[in-house]
């Protein structure tokens, strides 16, 4: 059994009865959040989802981190192929009673990994050159990709004890999902489940000298600061999407 399903209380519905499929590690992670109106993002979601809201407004999410420990269930780690920087941006949906995230973009340095992750879990993910190094001043991370064109460049560090996000909390609304959703070469919705322990949150600083990563997708933050927030390491897993809802319109 792996590690993370020992622990089950804190998630809003039972795991899968059938296997999990793949397992990852997600390593020095920075939450960036914006608040948007929901209504200047809903174009970019497929029929079938509701965009969902907290306090009558949904954020739009630039994620960057390492990737550990990402192979398939039963198989050991593979140098090179299981350990990788990662960067995506997302949307807060929900259907059925099940919040989840909906990846507009998700960008990867390890081809590999990139071209499995569009043929098994059907989520956007794009090749991307990227570097991240941890230093005594953070997280120092950078990302350029050609196609579509994009960019971001930070660097970010902790500035508080860990701690799990309480119930009702905007905090918790944007990170303790435990699905995604994403449409398949037909147009036919999935959603995929996933599991891990109750977030180790942190409060974060950033100085984020470039980002590019919105505009791609017709989203404006002007000037706005983001809410941020760390996590050092999550482990999890995830199961094969399974088709919800008729193909979207």
């Amino acid at each position: 059994m792996h590690p993370s399903l020992a622990h089950l209380d804190h998630r809003p519905w039972p795991v899968p009865g059938r296997p999990w499929i793949g397992r990852q590690s997600w390593c020095d992670l920075l939450f960036a959040h914006w608040p948007v109106p929901v209504a200047s993002v809903r174009h970019l979601v497929p029929a079938g989802l509701e965009v969902d809201s907290f306090d009558r407004q949904t954020w739009i999410g630039v994620v960057p981190f390492r990737m550990e420990g990402v192979m398939v269930r039963g198989l050991p780690d593979v140098p090179w192929i299981s350990a990788f920087p990662e960067l995506n941006v997302r949307l807060y949906v929900t259907r059925g009673g099940k919040p989840g995230v909906w990846f507009l973009s998700l960008d990867a340095s390890n081809p590999v990994a990139v071209w499995v992750a569009r043929r098994v879990f059907h989520l956007p993910y794009e090749h991307a050159r990227m570097k991240v190094d941890l230093s005594q001043a953070g997280v120092e991370y950078w990302s350029a990709r050609r196609r579509p064109p994009a960019a971001f460049e930070a660097t970010f560090r902790p500035t508080s004890p860990v701690r799990e996000p309480a119930r009702g909390s905007l905090e918790h609304w944007l990170t303790e999902r435990y699905c995604f959703y994403a449409l398949d070469g037909r147009g036919r919705l999935l959603r995929g489940d996933v599991h891990h322990r109750a977030w180790p949150l942190q409060s974060a600083e950033a100085e984020i000298r470039r980002n590019a990563m919105l505009e791609v997708h017709g989203v404006s933050i002007h000037d706005a600061k983001p809410l941020l927030h760390f996590a050092r390491r999550l482990d999890m897993v995830a199961w094969a999407p399974t088709r919800v809802g008729r193909a979207a319109h």
